[in-house]
């Protein structure tokens, strides 16, 4: 049959074959459940539903926590290069600038990696191809001598002026922090940018993408002030989200939570989103605020995806759900491979 690309029906199709995979991903109840068993007790049970073939593959080669670790990695990058072979059109287009976030984490954890002196198969276990630096990038990339070559090796990617500009301060410093910054603050603007050039569907995409950088600023916001930031927090926020990067920038200097929930409060007229900055009052950890603003940012995603059902929405929000499938499958492996209590360990899931 010729495959249809005008029209809605693309669409139903994609959004029909997502809403398919998003019912097999684990139920908070399953989380709790796998909370309460041992390490090899969850590796037979993960092995029972979508992760058994890299498992299988994988279990000559690794045991324990390593073998669960890369288990969850080639599955996660095998099944978004599969959502991308479903999209059509446009929504290809933004679905394959979306992965390229995959790029940034793979080449500062190939580079962290690389300065601090483990081995190239090491790196190679935990890096997750699913943007559009393939396997075979990668693999040339962990196998180089020294940062330097690192950066030659990107040179005529979208990564490479931002790497190659940052990269002697970080190196200098030993802190990726602003080098990781910068290139994320590249990356939003050009998917801004994408989702502003006129092309269908564009005014969905730019939603979740300002959704998002409001999100990750309050959740940057909040880590600042953990680790005493009192001053300027300008280069550390995402420009283009709703939330004035100026008016962030003011509340670095708050004298109190309170103020910052007001203000915040008072920038969005999304009442869940005035609801989920008012539980920011409850005096919790970072970590908490952060699975508080994240959850948020889930359930805003479920409410984009059913306005606009025929869009890139479901598309965007099975990718995260399935990208936190895999964190709180790795959350719960290292809790376990520590000895960490249940209770613990629940503390860094997101559900």
């Amino acid at each position: 049959m010729a495959e249809v690309i005008s029209g809605p029906a693309p669409y139903i199709y994609v959004s029909t074959r997502l809403r398919v995979r998003r019912a097999k991903l684990l139920r908070a109840e399953e989380y709790l459940r796998m909370l309460n068993m041992s390490l090899p007790e969850i590796t037979r049970y993960i092995e029972e539903l979508e992760y058994k073939t890299e498992v299988d593959e994988l279990a000559p080669s690794f045991s324990g926590v390593d073998l669960l670790e890369v288990a969850l990695s080639w599955n996660l990058a095998k099944e978004f290069q599969r959502v991308l072979t479903l999209t059509p059109g446009a929504m290809a287009g933004f679905t394959a600038e979306y992965l390229r976030r995959w790029d940034i984490a793979n080449v500062l954890t190939t580079l962290r990696g690389r300065t601090q002196g483990f081995k190239p198969g090491k790196i190679k276990e935990v890096l997750i191809p699913a943007g559009s630096l393939d396997r075979t990038v990668l693999d040339r990339l962990v196998l180089e001598e020294s940062p330097d070559r690192i950066v030659e090796a990107l040179r005529g990617t979208h990564l490479f002026p931002v790497v190659e500009r940052e990269l002697p301060g970080a190196i200098e410093s030993g802190n990726f922090g602003r080098l990781e910054n910068e290139l994320y603050k590249e990356y939003y603007s050009e998917l801004i940018r994408v989702a502003r050039s006129g092309i269908k569907g564009g005014n969905e995409f730019l939603q979740y993408i300002q959704l998002e950088i409001d999100i990750t600023n309050m959740q940057n916001l909040w880590r600042l002030r953990a680790g005493g930031a009192t001053g300027e927090v300008r280069d550390f926020m995402i420009s283009g989200g709703r939330i004035p990067v100026e008016e962030l920038n003011r509340l670095g200097a708050a004298e109190t939570t309170d103020e910052i929930v007001d203000a915040l409060k008072k920038r969005t007229n999304i009442p869940a989103l005035q609801d989920a900055i008012e539980e920011l009052r409850c005096g919790c950890s970072v970590r908490q605020i952060e699975n508080r603003l994240t959850r948020f940012k889930l359930e805003q995603m479920d409410r984009m995806s059913r306005r606009y059902p025929f869009s890139i929405s479901p598309v965007l929000v099975y990718l995260e759900r399935k990208f936190y499938e895999v964190y709180n499958l790795r959350a719960i492996a290292r809790g376990k491979a520590a000895n960490l209590a249940p209770e613990r360990i629940q503390e860094y899931l997101v559900i």
